[in-house]
């Protein structure tokens, strides 16, 4: 038996140790543990700071105080049903549920793949990949063996064209051209965090969308070529093996019919979205503002739109293919839907009275007043502190392969201390996000790694854990690279993140004067 490489020994020791820790649901449970502790000793050291947009002294309170053990047992029901993300994935996923049910989703992936030119098939893939994060885990589940089925059909090894599409489906955390749930999701949990300095701070769906949009542009040529120039010749060309079938399915008559009965519908839902905008006092219109905040009703009313949209078409696709032949159908769908959400509300009850209890406790705003002011003695530009957030999510992925996980609790710190730098909510939303969306596809804690592994031993049985972390690599370096200098990049050029939201952040005068104090 060879020995083992420096890197192979590391990504073992990894493994071991990730495979040690708990659910991130039980993750949080010890976070909460912890925070409790820290709060009672911070209460009795009497530590307190100023706040620097109110002006009023802030001091640490403890958890096990008789106001907030009332608050948590009184609260709680209102704690879970208040926390924001919780309302905005539900509503979406109510339609793209049941779009993803009735089989329209699947459908929809496999024509853009077969009609796809040959020479163009990896750029597409990639960028298929990338939009697959508007049907949760469809491009896992789906998209992943028809990209190999794809490769496989022009006579490419159809394990690159499995990793071509991974590297799309979770670079699409960071890079999309249009925003969708997972947008819904972070910046929901951005908004409490932000609003532990601002109160007045909303969360805004599409405020990430410019910066996800040039990610998208950038992650598709880059995956492109590792693909081609790195992963396909080292993986060597492919023959198929007795019994394979190197094509995918082809569309049925009546999938098509279907499939335009549901472009129509949502056409239909654009246009009367876009009228509502548009017209003069039209209702998703604020006749009474300026400039970008006139359209803040349609951003923030996007959120209802995706979901009537992926419901609308979901509905015609349902009906046409003979699988929604009454209301009860539709119910049972969208019920289904909702039932495969459970996980993601336990987890949600987990975060929501972590972000809570952190918020009662003080303990956020501390640091990130604190934290704040540590970084702005060190002199370090914006550009660069934001590259920082980036490798300091990669290195998180190592260990915690869950984007909402992470996020729930890097936010409560992180946003509240780039705002008193100046840097927009929205900016540090981002940059989590570029280092979310790299070092995940190579690591084998992320929860979907087994089962793209077994979608390549359909083609190959010797196909290996050591096989799949080697192909993925090259786009993890690859992407984390470009990653990083797009988001150094953007800062230092101050582009706008999405419509409304800038790289900087506007402090009042009063938080200026007690930061350089």
């Amino acid at each position: 038996m060879s020995k083992k490489s420096p890197v192979h020994r590391a990504l073992d020791a990894v493994e071991r140790i990730g495979d040690r820790l708990p659910d991130p649901v039980f993750i949080f449970a010890w976070i909460i543990a912890g925070l409790i502790l820290a709060s009672v000793a911070c209460s009795a050291l009497g530590i307190s700071v100023l706040n620097p947009v109110s002006g009023q002294v802030i001091r640490a309170e403890s958890l096990v105080s008789s106001e907030n053990l009332q608050r948590l047992i009184v609260d709680m029901p209102k704690t879970l049903t208040g926390f924001a993300p919780l309302g905005y994935v539900l509503l979406i996923m109510l339609g793209a549920g049941l779009a993803e049910r009735v089989g329209m989703l699947s459908a929809a992936i496999r024509v853009l793949v077969q009609i796809a030119p040959a020479r163009l098939i990896t750029p597409i893939v990639i960028l298929l990949g990338l939009v697959s994060n508007h049907a949760a885990d469809t491009g896992f589940v789906i998209l992943l063996p028809l990209a190999g089925a794809a490769f496989a059909a022009v006579g490419r090894n159809p394990i690159a064209g499995i990793a071509a599409a991974f590297a799309g489906v979770v670079g699409s955390f960071a890079g999309n051209p249009l925003p969708g749930q997972f947008d819904a999701l972070v910046l929901g949990l951005t908004e409490p965090a932000a609003r532990l300095i601002d109160p007045s701070w909303t969360a805004n769906l599409v405020g990430n969308w410019y910066f996800t949009a040039a990610a998208c542009a950038v992650f598709v040529p880059v995956g492109w070529w590792v693909t081609e120039a790195i992963v396909e010749p080292r993986l060597g060309p492919w023959e198929p093996a007795a019994g394979q079938v190197p094509h995918a399915d082809d569309i049925t008559p009546l999938e098509s019919k279907a499939l335009k009965r549901a472009g129509l519908a949502a056409l239909i839902v654009i246009l009367i979205w876009a009228a509502m905008a548009l017209v003069p006092n039209g209702p998703l219109i604020d006749a009474a503002a300026q400039g970008p905040e006139r359209y803040t009703p349609f951003f923030k009313g996007l959120v209802a739109g995706f979901f009537i949209l992926f419901l609308t078409s979901g509905i015609a696709y349902g009906t046409t293919m003979g699988i929604i032949r009454s209301d009860r159908d539709i119910v049972r769908l969208a019920g289904e839907s909702m039932a495969a959400m459970a996980p993601y509300i336990v987890l949600a009850f987990a975060a929501a009275h972590f972000i809570a209890m952190f918020t009662w406790s003080n303990l956020g705003a501390i640091l990130a007043i604190e934290g704040a002011q540590v970084l702005k003695g060190t002199g370090l530009p914006i550009p660069a502190i934001l590259m920082g957030i980036v490798l300091l999510t990669a290195a998180l992925d190592m260990l915690i392969g869950s984007a909402s996980a992470k996020w729930a609790a890097l936010a409560p710190v992180l946003v509240p201390m780039l705002i008193l730098l100046g840097v927009s909510p929205e900016m540090t939303t981002a940059a989590y996000r570029m280092g979310d969306s790299t070092v995940n596809m190579a690591s084998p804690l992320m929860p979907y790694f087994g089962l793209v592994l077994a979608f390549c031993q359909r083609w190959r049985t010797d196909f290996g854990v050591g096989g799949l972390i080697s192909a993925m690599l090259p786009y993890s370096a690859a992407l984390m690279v470009a990653g990083v200098l797009l988001t150094g990049m953007w800062a230092a050029l101050d582009l706008p993140v999405g419509p409304g939201a800038q790289v900087h952040y506007s402090l009042p005068k009063i938080a200026s004067d007690a930061i350089n104090r």
